[in-house]
């Protein structure tokens, strides 16, 4: 059974761990940096101090993935965006398929709509057919793809954007 939580300072080495892991053999993250453990406190704390939510999955007293939410472009600046948010999942390659990103995205959500939030979009890297897949399931649909606007190894890169609507429900979801 797999525990979702927030995540804590204690987290941070298994965060940077399961963000690292695919770095040097996939474009999905389009960063050739890998991220330090000192980098990642920083972000955490940044997100908490933001009230941005970062969640734990655990499984077994060991953290198998975490997910995290931020605004959508710039809602400071254009408050047009003031209720959409672009999330990130990250799972443990040893836990694909088992659940832990759905029940990420499902407390991500829940969290998003208790703020007030009505969209969530996923930008995801043309390549990574299984994350496109997965939020399909999750009810995600397509709205663009964008040609060339990332690069990672001297390799332009596509965009893919998909986006639900927070009000629409997906299995085990609980929406209102």
């Amino acid at each position: 059974m797999v525990l979702i939580r927030p995540a804590d300072t204690a987290d941070v080495p298994s965060i940077t761990q399961i963000s690292n892991a695919l770095l040097d053999t996939t474009t999905y993250e389009w960063t050739e940096t890998k991220h330090t453990i000192d980098e990642r406190g920083r972000w955490l704390e940044e997100q908490r101090a933001a009230g941005r939510p970062v969640t734990i999955a655990e499984d077994d007293g060991r953290v198998v993935g975490w997910g995290t939410y931020g605004d959508f472009r710039d809602a400071a600046r254009w408050p047009g965006y003031r209720f959409t948010v672009e999330h990130s999942i990250h799972v443990a390659q040893s836990h694909w398929g088992h659940g832990v990103g759905r029940a990420l995205v499902v407390d991500l959500a829940e969290h998003a709509r208790r703020e007030g939030r009505r969209v969530m979009v996923a930008g995801i890297d043309a390549t990574n057919h299984r994350s496109i897949a997965f939020h399909a399931k999750l009810g995600f649909a397509e709205v663009a793809r964008m040609p060339g606007v990332g690069e990672k190894w001297g390799q332009r890169l596509d965009l893919v954007l998909m986006q639900r609507d927070l009000a629409e429900p997906l299995g085990g979801d609980p929406c209102p």
